[in-house]
């Protein structure tokens, strides 16, 4: 047995006798996570989780929050596989069950158990980037518009924050608003 077969349990394609509720990993459309775990909700007998973050997105205008799905284009539902698959295929925003072939592999109730206790409830984390001393940062308005920065230290109290920055051929010691910077995290620009 595979690693990855000892992760995910297969469960058995429609109509071969699954009768228990179990976790499925659901396809939804581009950007429709939502709208498919709106409609998934209404119905009684499923279950649904979607796991989403919210962030400060830099944009042209300055820092915008957003909110996306963690896992994009997929959410996770709980369902009798036999009873609802047809249900779950045809809701609006879904694009499908994952499955391979006619394999349906179900997702551990203690997956979704640690995406909840490290998530919450709401399903919704907030992310809202710590400074350190040492981190890259990149200045997104203002005269200094463009310029890398490290940061030197965040001054508590202050929605200001000291940086390093080359600029005219040597090293400065700058104070620019929080609101001007952007952090890199995670593969994500993050506006402070």
């Amino acid at each position: 047995m595979s690693a990855a077969e000892s992760t995910f349990a297969a469960a058995p394609p429609s109509g071969f006798g699954q009768s228990q509720p179990a976790w499925f990993c659901l396809r939804s459309q581009p950007k429709h996570e939502h709208i498919a775990a709106a409609h998934l909700r209404q119905e009684t007998e499923i279950e649904v989780f979607l796991p989403r973050i919210r962030f400060k997105r830099p944009t042209r205008q300055g820092p915008v929050w957003v909110t996306e799905a963690l896992f994009p284009n997929y959410l996770f539902a709980r369902f009798d596989l036999e009873a609802c698959l047809r249900k779950v295929r045809h809701v609006r925003g879904v694009r499908g069950v994952v499955h391979f072939g006619s394999r349906w592999p179900t997702i551990p109730n203690q997956v979704i158990d640690e995406l909840l206790a490290t998530l919450g409830q709401a399903e919704v984390h907030v992310v809202v980037p710590e400074l350190k001393p040492g981190d890259e940062v990149q200045v997104s308005g203002g005269a200094l518009h463009g310029l890398q920065a490290v940061i030197q230290c965040a001054m508590p109290g202050k929605e200001r924050v000291a940086v390093l920055m080359d600029f005219l051929g040597r090293q400065t010691t700058v104070q620019i608003e929080r609101h001007l910077l952007i952090v890199e995290k995670e593969g994500r620009k993050l506006a402070l």
